[in-house]
């Protein structure tokens, strides 16, 4: 996985990555555009939508240089549309937020990382844990958060907060039994990782979470397993 791999071995992966984004973008404009849903659920049909895609780079074992140059170009397309609003749906959040960016950076470095390790499902476990997680805690303490907080001036809801638990701790251990890991300390880690990753997310200024908790997640789980 860490070698470069000729480009005729890369071209259905790639076409299926590219596909798959350009139809989760459009679904995300168009409803952007004719519903009244608004641009943060739109948004974060990119934000989950597009987390899946490291699924499409584990399961086709996709050599490391690969993510690494997807998330310098969709860190580039991050940049231009945070000054200009081409796509309203990857950064209209109400406040200033550098989140696209960083996401695309994560998933770089994890890519990078865990990859040359022969390690990827840290880096999937990180990502997936972003792109759900956070996704739909969004969703949940927007639409049905009754008990806000606040961090930073970043508005929280509990709702939210126990929504990325639950979306986290799911996922870690899903990964984590597909490693063969015992379920006791399969449970006893996905625990203890949901709940920093937890924390890690209410920390999301500027978008900073983006960062923060795919490499806090893998980084931990990792350590621990």
């Amino acid at each position: 996985m860490d070698s470069f791999e000729p480009l005729s071995s890369l071209w259905y992966p790639l076409s299926l990555v590219l596909v798959y984004l350009g139809a989760i973008i459009a679904l995300s404009e168009g409803v952007n555009r004719l519903t009244g849903l608004g641009a943060e659920f739109t948004r974060k049909i990119v934000h989950i939508g597009s987390g899946n895609v490291i699924l499409i780079a584990w399961w086709f074992q996709l050599s490391s240089w690969v993510l690494v140059s997807a998330s310098i170009i969709a860190g580039i397309v991050a940049i231009v549309s945070y000054f200009l609003p081409i796509l309203p749906s990857i950064n209209s959040v109400g406040r200033k937020s550098l989140g696209t960016f960083f996401y695309a950076v994560s998933i770089g470095v994890l890519g990078s990382w865990f990859w040359q390790l022969n390690q990827p499902q840290y880096t999937v476990m990180g990502v997936l844990v972003m792109a759900w997680g956070d996704g739909m805690a969004a969703i949940i303490g927007q639409n049905f958060g009754q008990h806000p907080y606040q961090v930073w001036g970043v508005n929280k809801s509990w709702e939210g907060s126990l929504t990325m638990m639950g979306v986290s701790f799911i996922i870690i251990s899903l990964i984590l039994l597909s490693m063969g890991k015992p379920l006791v300390l399969t449970g006893l880690i996905a625990l203890v990782v949901a709940i920093a990753a937890t924390g890690l997310e209410t920390f999301s200024k500027w978008g900073i979470d983006n960062l923060t908790v795919p490499l806090g997640t893998a980084i931990l789980a990792f350590c621990l397993t």
